[in-house]
């Protein structure tokens, strides 16, 4: 009795501490996602056919600057910065993306490791492999401090 009282209290701390080491969220407004699903959607398999789409970064604006998908599509996004300074493109709704600007504001070099965007230099290119799985609106944006502000947004329409 004693050893299953014992083994029920073990599970019990481990559990609750992995749920703790779960919720801890980083730098606020700076979400790391441990189940790789995003709000709008999740990282694309490179195994499955996807539907490419083109956006170019120009100074303060993406092209194109509105996207519409099918639930359940995946898109291979290929980014080309055309403009003359590094620019993100960051996925997800316009409220996570206004709280990791803020949190950008105070750190404005910090480095992006999730699925669901990247920074990139200036006349180079990058790719993010995606599937939306959550039907909605949801936007690109870049988080460098003062570039959303000035217009550099995208809306995708999830149907």
């Amino acid at each position: 009795m004693h050893a299953i009282k014992t083994s029920a209290l073990a599970l019990g701390t481990a559990l609750a501490l992995s749920v703790a080491a779960w919720a801890g969220a980083g730098p606020p407004g700076h979400s790391h996602h441990h189940d790789d699903k995003y709000s709008a959607g999740e990282a694309g398999d490179p195994r499955k056919p996807a539907r490419t789409v083109e956006v170019e970064m120009r100074e303060m604006e993406y092209l194109p600057s509105k996207i519409e998908v099918k639930r359940g599509e995946q898109i291979r996004f290929i980014i080309r910065n055309t403009g003359t300074e590094a620019h993100e493109f960051l996925l997800a709704t316009p409220e996570e993306n206004l709280k990791h600007e803020a949190a950008m504001r105070k750190n404005p070099d910090m480095e992006h490791d999730e699925p669901n965007g990247l920074r990139i230099a200036a006349k180079k290119s990058g790719e993010i492999l995606w599937k939306f799985t959550t039907p909605g609106t949801f936007e690109y944006a870049c988080l460098i401090p003062d570039h959303r502000e000035y217009g550099m947004t995208g809306k995708v329409i999830v149907k």
